[in-house]
Formats: C-alpha cells, sequence, structure tokens
C-alpha cells in the first residue's frame, strides 16, 4: 500500500511545487493555500511555468475585478484531486484544481484533467483544461443539462459512510454514479452526467470546492454546505468543509428541501 501513498505523495508534491512556486514568481503578494506544504523557494527552474494563455487575455476583465489588488487574491490549490483513484489507474477521475478567491468569494478556477481521453487510443488528444470566472463565463467543455424529470446523484467512491448513504436514499435518486474526486464531479454537473453532487460528510476541503465552485457559479449553477451555507474561501477560514457539499446545475432546491434534517443535525458548519 505504501508504493501507491509514495507514488501519490511524489506526484502531489511535484504539481503543487510547479503550481505554487510559479504563481508565487508571478504574483509574489498572492496568498497560496494548498493541499500539501507550500514549497520551499528554490525550486528547481524545469519546475517553472512562466508563459501565459493568450486565449484568457483576450477576454475583457469583468468591471468588478478590475480594482482587485494582488494582495487581495487567495488561490486555493489542489495538485492531485482524486489521489486514490489515480493510484488505482482510474486517471479519468484524476484532476488539478486552481481556485482564486476575492473577499471569500470562488471568483475564477481551473480544472485541468490531465488524463483526460486517455482510453480513446494513441492518436486522441490526451487532458484538457476547464476554466471559468465570474462575469465571463466557462470554457473547455460543451454545457450540457441533465436529462430533465431524472435524479442524477453524483457521490464519492471512496469516502462512502452510512450518512452518506442515508443522505442519497432520501433523495430517492434514479441512478447514483460514484466518482472520485470533487473536480471530477462537478464536470459531471456541466455536461449533464449527473443533476446533483451530494456529500453529506465532513471530509471535503477549501481547496477540492472553489476551482469547482468559481467554474459552476459562471454557469448559473450553485454549490453549498448541506444545510445552504455558503462556502466562504478567505485566507483565515478553516479548511474543511465539515458540513458537506450539495452542488447542481439547476434545480438546486429541489435537492435542497429533500437534505434529512437528521443528516443536517450530524453535519455542523
Amino acid at each position: 500500500q505504501s508504493g501507491a501513498n509514495d507514488l501519490q505523495t511524489k506526484a502531489d508534491r511535484l504539481v503543487q511545487m510547479s503550481i505554487c512556486a510559479s504563481l508565487a514568481r508571478k504574483f509574489p503578494k498572492v496568498t497560496i493555500i494548498g493541499e500539501e506544504e507550500l514549497p520551499p523557494h528554490n525550486v528547481a527552474e524545469e519546475l517553472i511555468e512562466d508563459g501565459h494563455c493568450e486565449e484568457i487575455l483576450k477576454k475583457p476583465c469583468p468591471p468588478q475585478y478590475t480594482g482587485i489588488k494582488e494582495e487581495e487574491l487567495v488561490i486555493w490549490v489542489d495538485p492531485l484531486d482524486g489521489t486514490k483513484e489515480y493510484t488505482e489507474g482510474l486517471l479519468d477521475h484524476v484532476t488539478v484544481l486552481i481556485g482564486i478567491a476575492y473577499g471569500g468569494k470562488a471568483i475564477a478556477g481551473v480544472i485541468n484533467q490531465p488524463y483526460y481521453n486517455y482510453e480513446a487510443g494513441a492518436d486522441a488528444v490526451l487532458g484538457r483544461t476547464i476554466w471559468g470566472v465570474l462575469g465571463i463565463g466557462a470554457f473547455g467543455f460543451e454545457l450540457t443539462e441533465a436529462p430533465a424529470g431524472k435524479h442524477i446523484v453524483v457521490t464519492t467512491r471512496s469516502h462512502s459512510s452510512t450518512l452518506v448513504n442515508d443522505c442519497i436514499a432520501a433523495l430517492n435518486p434514479d441512478t447514483v454514479i460514484r466518482v472520485g474526486g470533487a473536480g471530477n464531479k462537478i464536470i459531471q454537473l456541466i455536461e449533464g452526467k449527473a443533476s446533483a453532487y451530494v456529500f453529506a460528510s465532513p471530509g471535503c476541503k477549501k481547496w477540492d470546492t472553489c476551482a469547482p465552485e468559481a467554474i459552476l457559479h459562471a454557469v448559473g449553477g450553485k454549490i453549498t454546505d448541506i444545510h445552504g451555507n455558503s462556502f466562504h474561501y478567505n485566507k483565515e477560514v478553516k479548511h474543511m468543509n465539515s458540513a458537506g457539499v450539495l452542488a447542481t446545475l439547476r434545480n438546486y432546491d429541489y435537492y435542497a428541501s429533500r437534505i434529512p434534517n437528521t443528516v443536517k443535525q450530524s453535519l455542523v458548519p
């Protein structure tokens, strides 16, 4: 078992080093909070990315963000979301998450799927990047709504519990999809494969939800804890989303109204 864990840890650390060191060099005043310990200052040059994406720079900055100072931003980084699945070879579950918060709110996010298309054969283009900014929209995928009248719930694959399952049963879903990674679950919502993401457990962290939240909100979806409270992403906030997650692209109220009180009482924000 330690072999898989060592692999996961090494990949985690290298990705986090690359992302955090590259961001810190370009934007020295931002606060970066990563799942792993932040890298030291002397990171190997080959891990530093100093390019930028022309496609994004062509978009106008939403007026509400033009006056933001660098030091007012908090960047939440999950270098490898879906780590358990990564070590098991379920590579499409794996995402890299970079979320940007301002005033405690998620305002922009990147979900990179490094192994997207990995089963599509040798000629397939591997990997894709989905990104979004509030006030601009979200890009890199085709926005699709789940089939009307169907209740398809996506939930955890490797962190199940009685509470998680009781909550899902109360929603009376037509189908339950169990996949790894918070980033991957939000992709299920925005690509129409699931109608709600429900996780009645305290296990999820701010770096799991910041980037997906920005992308989901950019296309009119909604994510909260199980009680309906918004998540806060200011640098002082605790890292655990201890009251779980409820997210939908559409019909949020339908699912929110069906969360049992027993579940709510078990999950304290």
